[in-house]
């Protein structure tokens, strides 16, 4: 009896087939790209094609970064990958992770090779790179003598900064002997002391770049004391010194940007803190002057002379205050004082011997006002207005008179 099977079964039993073959897990395929086609979900689609025959193939969003270049129909590229079967529709494809250049395939893949382990070794992390200072005076450069790459460099550098030093090594960039060669250029300039070097060069195929790809340049870049702003080739060029390097720049001219600051935004910008400071300053010294003001104003107030001042103008006041008082408590006196003397004016004994009245005493000076104080032969004296009369008593002779 035959067996008969799902379409599913068959796809997947094939699929299983094509999972065991180990050769088709990594394979690296070569031919012409047609049918090329970004897709929206960041896939791309393809076809691979020769003289014999045509090969299904897609690389999904996540391995892009195996893509260095822009793919178009046409490009004659190497892809690498794995051939597996899509059970839907029963078809098998590549599923790239690399691609590259035909020619470049071999060079590639030792890029690769040699980025992967120095990864490892960890050349790349983040806590190795050095921070690019601001407001650089002295700029390394480790290029090509002539070229554009060094003139963009310069150009820029100038025109950012006109009193930069730009130290020069002229580096051979391609063919036998260029890394070595970048290699002293960098050590070179370590030593000189600048501040900054950038190393690159123009753009190129991975065959001119691959100077830049050689571990002893990595390790050279790595070891390096001073900041190190690589500049190879276009944005889309990717080289092992770019990822060593304490800075990437995609062109040699935003390498420049990148190292140089801009001398007149640093000179406009400490115009406007200058500016700002004088602005502050003044109004620090106007508050100053104002609180200065208002001490002295307050000082002169509490001085010591201020004081004697107005304690003398008070000495004053209270002076004539009690001179006025003094003055009334006098008047007052002076006629309290005359009612007195008025008053006792009319007893007084000289107004009534004025008035023909006399006082009699004694000759021990005791007042006589009875006629039984005296007897006959006793000496008195008689005191009239204008002075003194002694008389002897010759009689006496009593007489009753009314006292009221």
């Amino acid at each position: 009896m035959k067996n008969v099977y799902s379409v599913g079964q068959v796809n997947r039993y094939v699929k299983n087939m094509f999972t065991q073959d180990f050769f088709l897990q990594k394979v690296y395929v070569k031919g012409e790209v047609s049918n090329c086609k970004y897709h929206t979900s960041g896939h791309i689609y393809f076809s691979l094609k020769d003289e014999t025959g045509t090969l299904s193939c897609v690389m999904f969003a996540g391995q892009r970064r195996g893509l260095a270049f822009r793919m178009k129909d046409g490009d004659k590229v190497v892809v690498g990958g794995s051939v597996d079967v899509y059970e839907r529709d029963g078809r098998y494809q590549l599923y790239a992770k690399e691609i590259s250049l035909e020619g470049a395939g071999a060079l590639y893949e030792r890029f690769l090779a040699l980025k992967q382990e120095l990864e490892d070794m960890g050349m790349f992390a983040k806590e190795y790179k050095q921070p690019i200072p601001k407001f650089i005076k002295r700029l390394g450069v480790v290029t090509a003598p002539t070229g554009a790459a060094v003139q963009d460099i310069r150009n820029i550098s100038y025109r950012r900064n006109p009193y930069l030093e730009i130290i020069l090594y002229p580096a051979l960039v391609q063919g036998e002997g260029a890394s070595q060669s970048i290699v002293r250029g960098i050590e070179m300039l370590d030593e000189a002391g600048v501040d900054v070097i950038i190393v690159g060069r123009g753009g190129g195929s991975i065959e001119d770049l691959w100077a830049f790809n050689e571990e002893n340049v990595a390790r050279a870049i790595f070891d390096c004391k001073t900041p190190v702003i690589s500049a190879v080739g276009h944005e889309t060029d990717f080289t092992i010194a770019d990822f060593v390097a304490d800075l990437r720049a995609p062109t040699p001219s935003a390498a420049a940007e990148l190292a140089v600051d801009d001398y007149r935004s640093i000179v406009d910008t400490l115009g406007n803190y200058q500016e700002r400071l004088h602005r502050a300053m003044w109004n620090r010294v106007d508050l100053m002057r104002s609180s200065l003001e208002q001490y002295r104003l307050k000082m002169q107030y509490l001085s010591p002379e201020s004081r004697l001042r107005e304690k003398r103008q008070h000495l004053a006041e209270l002076e004539d205050a009690v001179r006025g008082s003094m003055e009334g408590k006098m008047q007052d006196f002076r006629y309290r004082l005359s009612i007195y003397l008025e008053r006792f004016s009319g007893l007084s004994p000289l107004r009534k011997l004025n008035q023909g009245f006399s006082y009699v005493a004694d000759d021990k000076g005791n007042t006589v006002t009875s006629v039984e104080q005296v007897k006959t032969g006793d000496c008195l004296m008689v005191s009239v207005t204008d002075g003194t009369i002694e008389a002897t008593v010759k009689s006496i002779r009593k007489e009753s008179r009314d006292n009221g």
